[in-house]
């Protein structure tokens, strides 16, 4: 493991570092600690600096030549073109791949993480070097997307129970995925990242509610209650099976402790959830 996002004198590769899903909750803050270490990116999303889209395939190679490396986020839909791109990207002189997914991914059904899962075998079979990021639930599902509104509305409700969570800052994994996109002395295999302390979502949510001085409660549900709820929101079935898979791989404990992927890495301990909410409070995330 290594700490620094340089690569070796003895060996630096000028070429670019392609990110996929630029614009994303990683994506984005991987290409932010690629440019901060002076190495090139190629940001690529289809609304990004470079255009991509994975149901474009005659538009791969802009994105892809002369590329030394791939960060590489699978889509929801679409995933089974994931191989055909890994290929691609290895003729065109690609020579490392960090493909991010979650923990737990290899207990989960066909209902959740299948562009995940086949993210990580694509990379296993490119024939170069690879590393799989698997992540815990990013701190920023809270104040970015996914649950933010509900803590605005001060209820938060899920099928989950007293099982915890090591949240894991996306900083943190953007970090993580640079790293092991530039280290020169690579070697395969998979990396788990979370936070440096379990908490259940109802302690995080209390938490987060002391950092924004403002009443949010966490509801209990069950996994009955918390579908019908979301279909009643108006998600499509399909969105549906896939959450209720994902709180079924946490109430197994899958996911429920805590790992030193940060700390093997970057040589620090991970972002604690309470700096977390103190900054997301701070820069107005539940106003």
């Amino acid at each position: 493991m290594t700490d620094s996002l340089t690569p070796s004198p003895d060996s630096p590769d000028p070429r670019p570092v392609l990110v996929l899903g630029a614009t994303g909750k990683t994506g984005r803050r991987v290409v932010r600690e690629l440019r901060a270490a002076g190495v090139p990116v190629r940001a690529a999303s289809r609304s990004g600096e470079v255009r991509f889209d994975w149901t474009d395939p005659a538009g791969w190679s802009g994105a892809l030549d002369g590329a030394s490396a791939v960060y590489l986020v699978a889509p929801d839909e679409g995933y089974e073109a994931v191989p055909e791109f890994t290929a691609r990207a290895v003729r065109a002189g690609v020579g490392r791949f960090v493909a991010l997914s979650g923990r737990g991914i290899e207990h989960v059904g066909p209902d959740f993480g299948q562009g995940m899962a086949t993210a990580e075998e694509a990379v296993r079979a490119s024939g170069v070097e690879w590393a799989v990021l698997r992540a815990n639930n990013f701190n920023q599902n809270f104040d970015e997307d996914l649950w933010r509104g509900p803590l605005l509305d001060g209820r938060l409700a899920l099928p989950i129970g007293d099982v915890p969570e090591p949240f894991v800052d996306a900083d943190d994994v953007a970090a993580v995925a640079a790293a092991l996109l530039t280290r020169t002395a690579h070697t395969d295999g998979v990396t788990e990242v979370s936070g440096p302390r379990p908490l259940t979502f109802d302690e995080a949510v209390k938490v987060m509610g002391r950092a924004a001085g403002r009443e949010m409660a966490y509801v209990e549900l069950t996994p009955a209650e918390y579908r019908a709820e979301l279909s009643a929101a108006g998600l499509p079935e399909p969105a549906v099976r896939a959450l209720d898979a994902l709180f079924a791989l946490h109430r197994e404990g899958h996911t429920a402790t805590v790992t030193d992927g940060v700390r093997q890495v970057l040589g620090r301990e991970p972002l604690d959830f309470e700096t977390y909410a103190e900054r997301a409070a701070a820069a107005g995330a539940w106003r």
